[in-house]
């Protein structure tokens, strides 16, 4: 079980080179489970809104699509995550990763990231 970083889902599904080598082969494993925090679905869609990301279909389309192709599973945000993020010392202030990082120290679940301010947080980091 690995829980994927919004940067990481974006680089994988648009084959983008600065995604690790190790990184393709975890989320590739047919035997991993690769989970993807609603969280970072609603980043998307804010990035999307914005014109940051373009999608050649409809967001929700590629999102839908996106999830099936790739066997990803929703992870929804939980009281325990919020409870956790509460808790969490500052060292990243983005919202969005503070909520994966509680996601990933609540679910038990390393979390696939290039983000190296998640090293300060409890948790194990693969890139």
């Amino acid at each position: 079980m690995f829980l994927i970083d919004t940067h990481t889902f974006i680089w994988y599904v648009t084959d983008d080179s600065r995604i690790s080598n190790q990184v393709l082969e975890v989320i590739n494993d047919e035997n991993n489970q690769i989970f993807l925090s609603i969280a970072s679905i609603w980043e998307i869609g804010i990035k999307h809104g914005l014109g940051k990301l373009n999608f050649n279909v409809p967001f929700e389309t590629f999102i839908t699509q996106q999830m099936s192709i790739n066997d990803f599973i929703l992870l929804d945000i939980k009281i325990t995550h919020i409870t956790v993020v509460a808790k969490l010392p500052f060292h990243h202030r983005d919202p969005f990763d503070r909520i994966l990082i509680a996601q990933a120290i609540v679910e038990n679940i390393p979390i696939i990231s290039a983000d190296r301010k998640f090293d300060a947080y409890p948790i194990q980091c693969i890139w």
